[in-house]
């Protein structure tokens, strides 16, 4: 049988636009996710997906971990890949991450017990002091749009992971509730100058933001 998940994701994102992708996740990376990582840490890349955030950061040693065998062929020559369940990473040694990301994942599992298992294997895998960055779909900005992906299950605002980070043990240090546009098809703006204009107009956040950044620690 044809796996759904692999299906999905490659109607949603075909591979013409893969180039404007990736050039907005170095924009991304350089402009606000690298200040959170060090040269010397070692990254996971939570539902890699296709790997544009994991191949282009910049850092010690890089892992993608996701359930979809396709990311084997996004990761660059050096990621090492896991294909694992986000509530499983058994391969992932215990306190031996600095930095997890997740993008764009949370809206996917399927029930509350769900996200806080998520959350309770990302905190066991962190190291003590190590940061969770998550880009995340807020449903009380987005409003109904937010269900109009089939894969969509668990309706979450910044207050839902605020207190979603607390059951887990995990103390958040960083939220911006309005960052980036719901998607990156037609609102996103694909040259990246105008991706790093963006970035540094927060009334342009402010009017266009529907995801939120966060940043705990454990």
């Amino acid at each position: 049988m044809t796996d759904p998940v692999k299906e999905i994701y490659r109607a949603r994102f075909p591979e013409r636009d893969a180039e404007r992708r990736r050039a907005v996740w170095r924009v991304l990376c350089a402009s606000v996710f690298q200040r959170y990582v060090k040269p010397a840490d070692t990254v996971l890349d939570l539902a890699a997906g296709f790997c544009q955030f994991i191949n282009t950061i910049k850092c010690a040693h890089k892992m993608a971990v996701d359930l979809n065998e396709d990311v084997r062929a996004h990761a660059a020559p050096g990621v090492e890949v896991v294909i694992a369940p986000s509530t499983a990473m058994t391969a992932v040694q215990s306190a031996s991450i600095d930095v997890v990301f997740v993008s764009n994942f949370f809206e996917h599992l399927p029930s509350t017990e769900a996200l806080l298992g998520t959350l309770a294997e990302i905190k066991r895998v962190l190291r003590p002091g190590g940061r969770l960055l998550v880009l995340q779909p807020n449903i009380r900005l987005v409003g109904g749009a937010y269900w109009d992906f089939v894969d969509h299950h668990l309706a979450l605002t910044e207050k839902t992971l605020a207190e979603a980070f607390a059951l887990s043990g995990l103390t958040l240090r960083e939220t911006r509730t309005r960052f980036l546009p719901y998607t990156m098809v037609g609102k996103m703006p694909a040259h990246p100058l105008l991706v790093w204009l963006y970035l540094r107009v927060p009334p342009a956040q402010w009017l266009m933001g529907k995801q939120s950044f966060f940043v705990a620690e454990k």
